[in-house]
């Protein structure tokens, strides 16, 4: 049976400590990073000790620049050349930072979909059934996007001001030793205590911000996928106002992010305020015991003062915490997630025949629900079989066991002789493969969707495929050939030549086992018979199971089984 899996509903909630969940999803791409991470908070360091030096030696240079016209001897030369090397440093550390940090953010992020996007390719339909339309996207897209503040604008800030905080109240403890102290409790209280009362604060506008914005998607998504029943029921102005709801609900909480980070602005300008102050006047006592000169004090006003400019982006990074700690436990759900069906332990050696063979196979998605009971079927290679049934009579089902998507309850489903949980589901998807009702067409060419089923084919191989699902001549006439635009979902083909186009898809790959489920619906009657006439020639040499309510032409199949209530009835119909 399916393994359990969290409630779609309760996903942003995971975990009893989202933050600790944030870091354990981030730290292990923080690790495969280290190096530019490393070389972005460095340089970042550097901007911020070039530009307090900077303002610092500026303060100091001018004023004792101003004092030499009356009189006072000092040379301009060193002061001079130290600002325009500080001035240089500066833009060129804060150019280099800024590339590299935002280069080293966007390779976590691709990192993070694509660990995120390989776990849901990996869950089965029920699983993944179990999530809102346009769910699963929000925490590929916007919840991944929501963390990247972390290290830029958190991790980053927070350790420059730390450090820098030390180094410059260490430094300004040097002439004024009480105004070190005050400058080292300002740096704590910008980069430590602030942001975390900001974080914790964020925390509820952070997880509504998020969610607001997921169910947007979600909104946007049926809509696109619902539009002709929004319009035929008149259901527009209802979709509207949900929309609109969920807009506003979106925008007080971005309002509400926004005061936080102004009063996290504010917060940091009374701090900032305080320890100019305390220097100031600190420094004038230091000035007239004739302990410190005027130049000297002016040019420690200004150091304190570049000091807190590297925490401004903090406080924004902090405001914003909560939705990024609510889209990590958002994100970290998906992460936690495992496949019902995994490999073995101790993997066997794939077969060389591809006979299938189901014995007496039971299979149900609930307990005392059976859809399929004591089935026993045998296709051997090269055969074709149809299972007819009405709807619900599990032929889909069916299928979905020959490919292991599902394990069956009872009995067992063999491949050559050996046991399907006995092999890697990688061997076993390259030996059976499955063209559903549902097959889609990708966006992109022609060819790029083909190259889906054999990625090294070349343009000879691709064409013999049109060949055997007779859509060659089709794709010749076309101006553009392989590479024509296929449009969203296949939409300038027609259904029937979208069909064709996934057969031909199927057939590249190396599967010697074809499991076709309801290939031809909807498609009209001419459409539907050309594809089974086409169909012996193109899986010519293949064992093709078919899932199928249609009446199939004289010659089609060799045998045709019946599932009535689950069960496959005694004796195989001549085809």
């Amino acid at each position: 049976m399916p393994a359990t899996t969290p409630a779609p509903d309760q996903a942003g909630q995971a975990g009893a400590r989202p933050v600790r969940a944030l870091w354990r999803l981030l730290a292990p791409l923080y690790r495969r990073r280290w190096r530019a991470l490393l070389l972005a908070g460095a340089l970042a360091g550097i901007t911020l000790a070039a530009g307090v030096g900077l303002l610092g030696v500026s303060g100091w240079f001018l004023t004792a620049a101003a004092l030499s016209t009356a009189g006072v001897a000092f040379n301009l030369f060193a002061p001079s050349a130290l600002v325009r090397g500080l001035s240089f440093v500066r833009i060129l550390a804060r150019y280099g930072e800024r590339v590299t940090g935002h280069a080293a953010t966007l390779q976590l992020l691709a990192d993070l979909r694509s660990r995120i996007f390989g776990k849901l390719l990996a869950l089965d339909a029920a699983q993944l059934g179990r999530w809102r339309d346009g769910e699963l996207v929000a925490r590929l897209t916007g919840d991944v996007d929501a963390v990247d503040t972390v290290f830029l604008q958190i991790l980053v800030p927070m350790a420059c001001a730390l450090a820098g905080g030390l180094a410059l109240a260490l430094a300004l403890g040097l002439w004024l030793p009480g105004a070190g102290w005050l400058l080292a409790a300002a740096a704590l209280g910008s980069a430590l205590l602030l942001p975390a009362w900001l974080a914790w604060r964020s925390r509820a506008p952070g997880q509504a911000a998020q969610q607001a914005l997921a169910d947007l998607r979600g909104q946007v998504l049926q809509a696109v996928e619902g539009h002709a029943d929004l319009r035929g029921l008149d259901a527009e102005p209802q979709a509207l106002r949900a929309f609109a709801r969920s807009c506003r609900q979106a925008g007080q909480a971005r309002r509400r992010q926004a005061a936080l980070g102004s009063a996290g602005q504010a917060g940091l300008q009374l701090l900032a305020g305080a320890a100019v102050l305390a220097v100031l006047v600190l420094g004038l006592d230091a000035l007239r015991a004739g302990t410190l000169s005027g130049p000297m004090l002016a040019g420690l006003l200004l150091a304190t003062l570049g000091f807190f400019e590297v925490a401004g982006p903090l406080m924004r990074g902090a405001a914003r915490l909560g939705g990024a700690v609510s889209a990590g436990a958002r994100i970290a759900a998906v992460a936690a997630l495992r496949p019902a069906i995994g490999d073995p332990l101790r993997p066997q050696a794939p077969p060389q025949s591809s006979a299938l063979r189901m014995e007496q196979v039971g299979y149900g998605y609930r307990a005392g629900r059976p859809v399929l009971q004591d089935v026993t079927l045998r296709a051997e290679p090269g055969r074709r079989i149809a299972l007819a049934g009405a709807s619900g009579s599990g032929k889909s089902t069916l299928l979905h066991l020959l490919l292991r998507l599902a394990d069956p309850d009872q009995g067992r489903v063999l491949l050559g002789g050996r046991d399907l949980r006995d092999l890697r589901l990688a061997d076993v998807h390259a030996r059976i493969a499955l063209l559903s009702q549902h097959a889609p067409v990708f966006l992109g060419t022609l060819r790029s969707n083909l190259l889906i089923g054999a990625p090294d084919a070349d343009d000879e191989r691709l064409w013999r495929a049109l060949e055997a699902v007779g859509l060659a001549g089709f794709v010749r006439g076309l101006p553009e050939g392989l590479d024509t635009w296929t449009g969203e979902t296949g939409r300038s083909l027609s259904a029937g030549q979208a069909r064709r186009l996934c057969l031909a898809r199927v057939l590249l790959g190396p599967a010697q086992v074809l499991l076709l489920d309801e290939p031809t619906e909807g498609l009209d009657a001419q459409a539907e018979r050309a594809f089974w006439l086409d169909l012996p020639q193109a899986a010519a040499g293949r064992t093709v199971i078919i899932a199928t309510h249609a009446r199939l032409p004289a010659g089609v199949v060799d045998e045709t089984w019946r599932l009535h209530e689950g069960r496959l009835q005694d004796r195989p119909e001549a085809a």
